[in-house]
């Protein structure tokens, strides 16, 4: 039952916690449509279950958790329907349209190259294996210790660590022919 006080906690846990969450998202799935749709089935999820809360961890801790899971089920689908796509284009004939944007302002030859490289980055990061990825962007890019990445991942710190270090590594070997000078 869901009583004044509950639904006055969990808005207050969605306007805390809703930036991150789709921060979250984003790095995992690189497209902002998609991220939200996440952040949005990441916080249905948490109040769904928000009475099934054994606060052993942190509730924001718990959130994040959820939020990678959730991310990591959308990119597992996707592949799915990419491959279910790619399949009936074999079979069936079609033309994609293409939309091309023209960025309104800056320098396009420097957006080109972020873009490129963006994508370069990315494409090394969808290439390591999804432990060590998730590892990495928890640290790098949203900034979590590795104490709340060991939380979140439901591992141990000196895990956190090893996962890091590897996808370093592993990255390193990815990016080397395109980022030595």
């Amino acid at each position: 039952m869901i009583t004044e006080n509950s639904e006055i906690f969990f808005k207050n846990l969605v306007l805390e916690n809703q930036e991150r969450v789709r921060n979250i998202c984003f790095r995992f799935l690189n497209d902002r449509d998609d991220a939200e749709d996440a952040a949005q089935e990441v916080f249905i999820k948490v109040f769904d279950s928000l009475g099934s809360f054994r606060s052993e961890s942190e509730v924001t801790t718990w959130i994040y958790r959820i939020a990678v899971n959730k991310s990591l089920d959308m990119i597992r689908r996707k592949k799915r329907k990419k491959r279910f796509a790619l399949l009936t284009s074999v079979f069936v004939d079609s033309e994609e349209e293409i939309e091309i944007s023209i960025p309104a302002e800056g320098d396009p030859g420097k957006e080109l190259e972020d873009a490129e490289r963006k994508r370069i980055l990315d494409e090394a990061l969808g290439k390591i294996p999804v432990s060590q990825r998730t590892a990495l962007i928890l640290s790098k890019t949203q900034g979590f210790s590795n104490n709340e990445i060991a939380e979140i991942m439901n591992i141990t710190v000196s895990a956190v660590e090893s996962l890091i270090h590897r996808s370093k590594k592993n990255l390193r070997k990815l990016l080397y022919k395109y980022f030595s000078y």
